[in-house]
């Protein structure tokens, strides 16, 4: 005989999906104001700001991320609660893709090859862009097919 009684509710797991858009959203304006001031140093802090939230978002999770407490304190109380709640895997696999591109970018503008940190810094935008207007995550998309495929 089991312990547990069958009126018992498991606890919803997963993260408010509006939290990674929100995330792609500050990414995309992050990103944005790279693109900017490509060939300054504004360009480069910038792109090592968003290599280490990307980091943060790949290494413990994009809901322990500082755009995540700004999400839980600033925009989820003023929202319903979410209908449904999503694996958080995808969006960290995505952040780790991210960081990536961030990481390529950075080395890039270091080493004062600015055309191939704004063609990096320009992949990444187009990705936080489709996450931020229409909830579609390349990177979680991508890790869902390589896990079908693995």
């Amino acid at each position: 005989m089991s312990a547990v009684s069958e009126n018992v509710v498991a606890p919803r797991v997963g993260i408010d999906p509006r939290g990674p858009q929100f995330t792609a959203v500050v990414t995309m304006l992050v990103l944005l104001a790279v693109l900017a001031t490509a060939g300054t140093w504004v360009a480069t802090v910038l792109t090592a700001v968003q290599a280490g939230l990307f980091a943060l978002g790949a290494g413990l999770g994009v809901q322990r991320t500082p755009v995540a407490a700004l999400f839980k304190v600033a925009v989820r109380p003023r929202l319903a609660p979410p209908v449904e709640l999503e694996d958080p895997a995808p969006p960290r696999f995505a952040q780790a893709v991210g960081l990536v591109f961030a990481a390529t970018a950075l080395a890039a503008f270091v080493a004062g090859a600015d055309t191939v940190g704004i063609v990096a810094i320009g992949f990444a935008l187009v990705a936080a862009t489709l996450n931020a207007v229409f909830r579609f995550c390349l990177g979680c998309e991508l890790y869902l097919l390589i896990k079908r495929f693995a």
